[in-house]
């Protein structure tokens, strides 16, 4: 590795400095297309900056807003066991959400901002958390489906980009690996239970299996943002992709427990090696997202009280720092 000296750092930030934006923004993709790692005072284009921050926030949200139809589980979980798991995923959901908030910080704003835009209703949240817990089967199907379904998507972030996110990402896998396995367990334990047990999880696959599918995102031809995601470098593989191969591997894990995945369309396609399956229901997926699903206006309003309730704690938590900082 070659060292470079203060005078020569000086003179490249006064040449950056004296570069056009065009110039700039070559220079940036150059950089993207040898896999090199942006770091927040890095050089950007203002509408990458401006891309992470709507990614990584909605990634933050969802983080701490899907702590809620888990948490409201943890009084009635079947087992003093089964109790601290999900005591302990919760608690590691809100560790994700304070890394994730932590690293879109350092692109200069606010954790206050952020939070602002959610409750104005100008930043979005994964719309899987839209959707009621109703039984304790929906603890399973939450760990096996939609942890499944981030896990999947979330391996190729640890690759992404921006420096920052790329590192809170390799922590974040980890722990969701657990979380579904977690799951994975409830739902394998119910399924081979009563046979009121096994209609429970039966149900519980039954709808949550298509939001599921739906937290990939649009067909990537209609989601317009994917194109510069992925030429950044800030999505490593498409929506379609990702999405084909979480049914390909959930699809065995159904069989394997005795569950029907809810798909009369659903077929192995063996020249592909992979599942065809049936058409999304993009029309729920719309109305959930612009705030029509069944829990979106109890999400917020939860969050928003919890905010305001916990803002003694956040102010003597900044009185204490101060008084530290002058010691």
């Amino acid at each position: 590795m070659v060292k470079r000296g203060i005078g020569y750092l000086g003179a490249r930030t006064r040449r950056l400095k004296q570069m056009g934006a065009e110039e700039l923004n070559v220079l940036f993709q150059e950089r993207i297309d040898a896999n090199d790692k942006i770091e927040p005072r890095d050089s950007m284009p203002e509408e990458y900056r401006k891309h992470l921050i709507r990614q990584m926030s909605q990634h933050a949200h969802s983080e701490v807003i899907g702590m809620q139809p888990e948490g409201n589980w943890i009084t009635r979980a079947p087992s003093l066991r089964a109790k601290k798991i999900l005591l302990a995923k919760v608690q590691d959901e809100a560790g994700h959400g304070l890394y994730l908030y932590s690293a879109t910080e350092t692109l200069g704003i606010t954790r206050d901002e952020l939070i602002e835009k959610l409750h104005q209703g100008k930043a979005k949240y994964a719309s899987i958390f839209n959707y009621p817990a109703l039984t304790w089967a929906d603890m399973g199907a939450i760990g096996w489906l939609v942890d499944g379904a981030a896990i999947t998507n979330q391996v190729s972030l640890q690759k992404t980009s921006y420096g920052p996110y790329s590192r809170a990402m390799v922590k974040i896998c980890k722990e969701e690996s657990f979380h579904q396995r977690q799951g994975y367990e409830i739902i394998a334990t119910m399924a081979a239970g009563t046979p009121e047990q096994r209609a429970m999880a039966q149900d519980s696959l039954n709808r949550f299996w298509w939001p599921s599918l739906m937290m990939f995102g649009p067909h990537d031809s209609d989601s317009p943002r994917s194109g510069n995601a992925m030429k950044w470098k800030i999505k490593r593989e498409s929506n379609d992709v990702l999405r084909k191969r979480f049914i390909d591997k959930t699809v065995s894990q159904a069989e394997l427990i005795g569950l029907t995945i809810p798909d009369k369309d659903l077929k192995w396609n063996e020249e592909e090696k992979s599942y065809d399956f049936g058409e999304i229901d993009w029309d729920e997926f719309w109305s959930v997202v612009k705030g029509g699903g069944p829990c979106n206006i109890k999400r917020l309003k939860h969050h928003k009280k919890a905010h305001t309730d916990g803002e003694w704690v956040r102010k003597a938590a900044a009185a204490y720092a101060q008084k530290q900082a002058k010691k």
